[in-house]
């Protein structure tokens, strides 16, 4: 592979839905890729990873042992002009051409923050009268100013999936949050003895987030968000977008710091999921593309399971 773009995904007890992810990426962004790297908290289920990255010889899976230092590695290994994140609750129904996408950033030059693959013109109702419509090498391409927003998915600019951005200025961002205050980052390390002495009385996240370093994907995406919101003025204002195609299929809680609508059974835990991936069941893509999503966020209604021998070539 020899694409433009890296794809960075962070799983965790999800051996099956990070299974249709790169399913589902490979066949709609396949041609663009690199390749990937895939950001893995061991914890449970190790046979089925095992699997599945068996199955996966162009990722390349990094265990994580420090999120932080793990995730920065990973960054700075990146040789692609543009860079894609992933979490493994996210699946692909759809595509931009990415001759479109490239060309729209060439277009854009510095004013744009990134390409989304989530949002939909007609998602953003209360954008519609703001909303920049262009052509771009034949094909519509729309633009929203995320920092003057109504909507609040396009008012998030840095995400941990299906947007794509330039590798500059990813890094520019993660630079900026991870030197704000690196005294507080040592002084309130998650197993730190100060952490410790604190759970008693309060919520150990309260102090995490204190210390502006990124811990997992949770506070890695929201201190960079906060940190975009508070410096917009320094940053490119526009995210474009074309049309909604990926969206996040929530049936269980893994990585959530904080409230989502969650739409699972106990047949959608983790538990249960992971017995069925060893079974040999796999995410219905073909349902889902039938049935394709209209908003970014979808349950269990859109969360379907195939039996079937597996193969991959990506």
């Amino acid at each position: 592979m020899n694409g433009a773009l890296t794809n960075i995904v962070f799983t965790r007890n999800r051996p099956l839905q990070l299974d249709a992810y790169l399913t589902s990426l490979y066949r709609f962004m396949g041609s663009a890729l690199a390749g990937s790297v895939v950001l893995y908290k061991e914890e449970s289920f190790a046979e089925q990873y095992e699997t599945l990255f068996r199955e996966r010889p162009h990722c390349r899976v990094v265990r994580e042992s420090d999120f932080h230092d793990d995730f920065l590695a990973a960054l700075d290994g990146v040789e692609t002009p543009y860079v894609i994140f992933g979490t493994d609750d996210v699946v692909y129904f759809d595509s931009v051409d990415w001759s479109t996408i490239t060309a729209t950033f060439d277009q854009m030059g510095d004013s744009l923050f990134g390409f989304s693959l989530r949002l939909n013109p007609s998602t953003l109702q209360a954008d519609q009268r703001h909303m920049m419509e262009m052509v771009v090498e034949g094909r519509p391409v729309y633009g929203v100013h995320w920092a003057k927003a109504l909507d609040k998915t396009a008012r998030y600019p840095f995400e941990l999936n299906s947007t794509i951005y330039r590798t500059d200025l990813v890094r520019r961002i993660i630079g900026a949050v991870d030197t704000k205050s690196p005294v507080l980052g040592r002084l309130f390390r998650q197993k730190g003895p100060l952490v410790r002495a604190l759970r008693p009385v309060a919520s150990p996240k309260r102090f995490l987030l204190l210390s502006e370093t990124f811990k997992n994907p949770n506070t890695l995406e929201g201190l960079c968000y906060r940190w975009c919101r508070s410096h917009a003025r320094r940053l490119p204002p526009y995210l474009c977008f074309q049309k909604l195609c990926a969206c996040a299929i929530q049936v269980n809680i893994v990585n959530t710091a904080i409230d989502n609508p969650i739409d699972g059974a106990a047949e959608h835990s983790v538990e249960a999921l992971n017995a069925k991936y060893a079974e040999g069941f796999r995410f219905d893509h073909a349902f889902l593309m039938k049935n394709k999503p209209r908003r970014t966020h979808v349950g269990r209604r859109h969360f379907n399971l195939v039996q079937c021998r597996v193969h991959h070539d990506s």
